[in-house]
């Protein structure tokens, strides 16, 4: 199978299945002399790790990356970093009964029709569990950056639940690491957590909108038409395991502003340096970053392994009924903001080592 490498200079391969020995990610181009060391990765990944709660499928993973090669003494060597996880809580005979059948929802039957061949246990390389390598990852792009630029934080966080929003005005960064919904409204969680087990215990599930912001982004990162740093964003955000929709900044709701409403107004600020009144944008204008805040939302379908009968089609054609049994996330969207947040620092630091390589520091000055 192709394509499984994204990035340009900052490049990430990943490999392995839901159910085989083990996945892991293969990183090439991190700078030398980067400090990382496995308990570095290991405190993102276990932000990820199933079965922390009754709102997560309660598969047993420890999920402890071991760093193979591209490290030596605790530092980067400027080689590519292979970062391997080990499976140990496969379950393969819960997928006993779909190895014929097609999941409705699933990428069951599309990777039928175009490879002939499928691994049903758990979806294999299409099963979410793809993305623990990607956290992995992620882990050493947060290193990088922390070098590189000191001051960029990456923070997210599930603002929707089915058709139930965060209220903005009781947003508050600190609540975020507080429930299980990675939620920066205490109301919205303690909302959410009552409908989510009622929809756990009914063997259905929800989908949710999670929203990652970056903090302290250099301006002037990302390039006109193909080179966009949001064009970026999105296919990243876009590539992660049931994202159905992306959008940065106001999005899809800039289509309901006026010019004179969407525009951010710009203002010298007392240090010298740009501030704009407002961030309709997302921090992000013709593809390059303006130094504001770089917002990014997308949407995450409802997990389609329910326990609710679904009707289907077998291999052969034939009109069947399946039930999705094993072990599964009734929202997927809350294990997917670590996920997110991995994919947002990726781009960032490929777009920062693009930067230093084409035009070093920022040319044009104001004032």
């Amino acid at each position: 199978m192709s394509l499984n490498s994204f990035g340009h200079l900052f490049r990430v391969t990943t490999w392995g299945e839901s159910h085989g020995p083990a996945l892991g990610a293969t990183v090439d181009g991190c700078p030398p002399g980067v400090a990382i060391d496995e308990g570095m990765l290991q405190h993102w990944l276990d932000r990820r790790k199933p079965g922390q709660s009754k709102f997560t499928t309660q598969r047993r993973e420890a999920d402890a990356v071991e760093i193979l090669s591209g490290v030596f003494e605790g530092q980067t060597t400027g080689t590519p970093v292979q970062l391997m996880i080990r499976n140990t809580d496969q379950r393969s005979k819960d997928y006993g009964d779909i190895a014929e059948k097609f999941r409705p929802g699933h990428a069951d039957i599309t990777y039928w029709q175009k490879y002939g061949i499928r691994d049903y246990r758990g979806g294999g390389r299409s099963s979410a569990r793809e993305t623990a390598a990607r956290v992995a990852a992620g882990g050493i792009a947060r290193a990088a950056l922390a070098t590189l630029a000191p001051g960029l934080r990456i923070t997210g966080y599930m603002v929707q639940m089915g058709a139930q929003g965060i209220d903005r005005a009781r947003f508050d960064w600190d609540e975020i690491g507080n429930n299980p919904f990675w939620a920066p409204d205490a109301q919205a969680a303690a909302h959410w957590a009552t409908d989510l087990d009622e929809l756990r215990k009914s063997g259905n599930s929800v989908g949710a909108v999670v929203e990652v912001t970056a903090r302290g982004v250099p301006a002037g990162l990302g390039a006109p038409v193909y080179g966009k740093l949001d064009t970026d964003l999105a296919a990243a955000m876009m590539s992660i395991n049931a994202v159905k929709g992306v959008e940065i900044g106001e999005g899809m709701a800039a289509a309901t502003l006026t010019g004179v409403e969407n525009a951010d107004e710009i203002f010298m600020g007392n240090d010298g340096q740009p501030v704009y009144s407002s961030n309709h944008a997302g921090g992000i204008l013709g593809g390059i970053s303006t130094g504001q805040d770089v917002v990014v939302r997308f949407a995450v379908k409802p997990t389609s392994s329910i326990l609710t009968p679904r009707r289907t089609i077998t291999r052969s054609g034939e009109t069947s009924e399946i039930v999705t049994k094993g072990r599964h996330d009734p929202c997927v969207g809350i294990r997917a903001v670590p996920v997110g947040e991995a994919m947002m620092a990726c781009v960032l630091l490929d777009h920062i080592l693009l930067h230093r390589g084409q035009v070093g520091e920022n040319r044009g000055k104001i004032g």
